[in-house]
């Protein structure tokens, strides 16, 4: 890429968003990033002022999604990419129990990408090339509700996700889903071996494809907690 963008990351706190926003911001590029405050992210404003847009993380509840997106819009007026990490565990409640952590991190993490696309799409229809790159992960991936179902948008968020790419392409928005491979579902007749895949190498990797715009990337990790902490 050689010219600045105007990007709006979810899941920033920590792992693969937090370092898709140093890698943006490194580029040149203003990031709107929905992350707990930290060190890290104190660093990263300190480093580029104003390039760096902090807005609420809490994207499961619906007026924190459509705070952040009247805060891009007061700020940009409009907005070029949407990286939905829909992997993150920021949206998991204090105290869940181990056996509802699976369903509880799907079910946050599809409200987060229902309240970000829909207060996204006005802002990127507005943009130059606009597009969305939505990550997922092997636990965000799962498919709850009648497993053995065939997949669709009501039990699964990549297909969720896939079910919105024709009302985006109406409005000349390209999606592109990251996901691991799905033997229900698959995106290629390759299956993909899992790699040693760190924050900083996954971005890069991403960022990379971003200008392709790809419809399908298949995404294997064998470390799901180094790109994705789940809390400790």
């Amino acid at each position: 890429m050689n010219h600045s963008r105007r990007f709006w990351v979810t899941g920033a706190s920590n792992g693969l968003g937090l370092a898709l926003v140093e890698r943006l911001l490194n580029q040149g590029h203003r990031v709107a990033a929905s992350g707990r405050e930290s060190e890290a992210f104190e660093a990263l404003a300190v480093r580029h002022g104003s390039r760096l847009l902090s807005l609420p993380w809490q994207l499961n509840e619906k007026g924190k999604a459509t705070s952040a997106a009247e805060q891009i819009c007061h700020a940009w007026c409009s907005l070029d990419v949407l990286i939905i990490n829909a992997g993150t565990s920021d949206y998991l409640a204090d105290g869940v129990a181990d056996s509802e952590l699976f369903e509880a991190i799907v079910h946050g993490n599809q409200l987060a990408a229902e309240h970000c696309l829909a207060n996204a799409q006005p802002l990127l229809a507005q943009g130059h090339e606009p597009q969305v790159m939505a990550i997922l992960n092997r636990y965000s991936a799962l498919q709850l509700y009648s497993p053995t179902h065939v997949s669709a948008g009501w039990n699964t968020v990549p297909q969720w996700l896939r079910e919105q790419r024709k009302v985006l392409k109406d409005q000349g928005i390209d999606l592109t889903v990251v996901a691991p491979h799905s033997l229900k579902t698959p995106v290629t007749s390759v299956h993909a071996v899992p790699d040693a895949w760190t924050p900083q190498s996954a971005a890069d990797e991403l960022l990379e494809r971003l200008a392709l715009r790809e419809p399908e990337l298949v995404l294997e990790v064998l470390d799901i907690s180094s790109l994705w902490p789940l809390p400790r």
